[in-house]
């Protein structure tokens, strides 16, 4: 299994970013393409637990669901449907930091097909960093 982790302080208050995290179709309009459309509603919230996004393009994509939410301090989901991966997980965690809040996002994938670990490592870093960009230019 690959693993990438990167860490980041963005400008905002933890609430703030929490939310931009947790409530996936908040995070469009600052990724490039990509957009996230919730296909059914989580507990207790829409966002809340359970709750399936569809992500991509024109219906075109793969599907995540949101497993576990801790206000203020943590998010995670996996994706369910749609990715050649036997298991991808992506966990967020956040907490106050000089100048805003630190966002510690890390992603875990066990690709279906044989890819090499480092190249799969590779692209999960850039996965991570479109949403850390996406969060900063959100907050700048």
């Amino acid at each position: 299994m690959a693993t990438s982790t990167v860490d980041a302080v963005i400008p905002a208050p933890r609430e703030a970013v929490y939310k931009f995290f947790a409530e996936r179709d908040g995070i469009n309009g600052h990724l490039p393409v990509v957009q996230f459309t919730l296909k059914k509603p989580g507990s207790p919230t829409p966002s809340g637990v359970g709750a399936q996004y569809q992500v991509g393009v024109g219906g075109v994509g793969l599907v995540e669901e949101t497993t576990k939410l801790v206000p203020g301090e943590r998010m995670e989901y996996k994706i369910i449907k749609g990715a050649p991966v036997k298991r991808h997980v992506g966990i967020v965690t956040f907490a106050d930091a000089e100048g805003g809040t630190r966002v510690t996002y890390t992603m875990e994938s066990e690709p279906s097909l044989p890819v090499p670990a480092k190249a799969v490592e590779a692209g999960l870093r850039v996965l991570i960093n479109q949403f850390i960009k996406g969060a900063q230019k959100a907050f700048s």
